[in-house]
């Protein structure tokens, strides 16, 4: 989150809320008129285990929640950031558009599946299918993530600090995996290779902003070998599709 949570301004029980009375309740929560004010901070409590909680949040809000959220926590959010200290179910951040998420304990499959942008971090471990499909963003795992990591993804960035399972970047496009444990196994076309320095500091700059520690040197790239030929040929590292 770009603000270290205070005291919040704002507290809400989602014990026996409908999502619609939640997002009615955070309508009415005026935001700063100072644009150098960081957005107003609401704590939530009364978390356990709710489907569907705060998706398709579009409120410039930051939150402060305790407790799990079962699946589809924070899908298809814009704008909003997020710091959840408990576990997700499974399609957490799906279909994100921009906005922060940042989660403490483990979350379940398809994290970030279809995202198109914002940051989605998760400090714990992630299961199956971390970031397929996704068009853009970053995606940031501290510890493991599952099979068909990245399966079919066209665009963004996913990290992970641990292990990977089977079939690692399967139909991987123009995306880059930075791995910093092992995979089980990589799928057809897709190669691991060092990192460059570019490469370097960009991934250095991406686990800052992600309060993520570790050194960038640890990691390597998982990408499409024809993209490391193209590399290795002097074609350059962009090209519009890798596959």
């Amino acid at each position: 989150m770009t603000k270290e949570a205070t005291t919040p301004d704002h507290k809400l029980d989602i014990t026996n809320l409908s999502d619609a009375e939640l997002h009615a309740a955070l309508k009415e929560i005026p935001c700063s008129v100072d644009e150098d004010a960081p957005p107003p901070l609401v704590e939530l409590k009364g978390l356990a285990g709710q489907h569907s909680a705060l998706m398709r949040c579009a409120f410039p809000l930051r939150f402060q929640c305790t407790g799990d959220l079962g699946d589809y926590a924070f899908a298809f959010c814009h704008d909003a950031e997020f710091r959840l200290d408990g576990n997700v179910g499974h399609g957490a951040g799906e279909g994100m558009h921009r906005g922060v998420v940042l989660i403490t304990g483990n979350a379940g499959c398809g994290l970030g599946t279809a995202m198109t942008g914002g940051t989605l971090a998760v400090y714990g471990s992630a299961d199956d299918r971390v970031g397929a499909a996704m068009r853009g963003g970053s995606i940031f795992v501290r510890g493991n993530v599952g099979d068909d990591t990245g399966a079919g993804a066209l665009g963004g960035t996913i990290v992970v600090g641990g292990d990977a399972g089977e079939r690692l970047g399967d139909a991987l496009n123009n995306v880059t995996v930075f791995l910093r444990g092992k995979a089980k196994s990589l799928a057809p076309g897709v190669v691991e290779a060092p990192l460059r320095k570019r490469e370097e500091v960009r991934l250095g700059l991406l686990l800052m902003g992600a309060s993520i520690r570790g050194a960038a040197s640890e990691f390597r790239r998982v990408i499409p070998k024809a993209r490391l030929e193209a590399e290795e040929a002097g074609a350059g590292e962009i090209r519009p599709n890798w596959r």
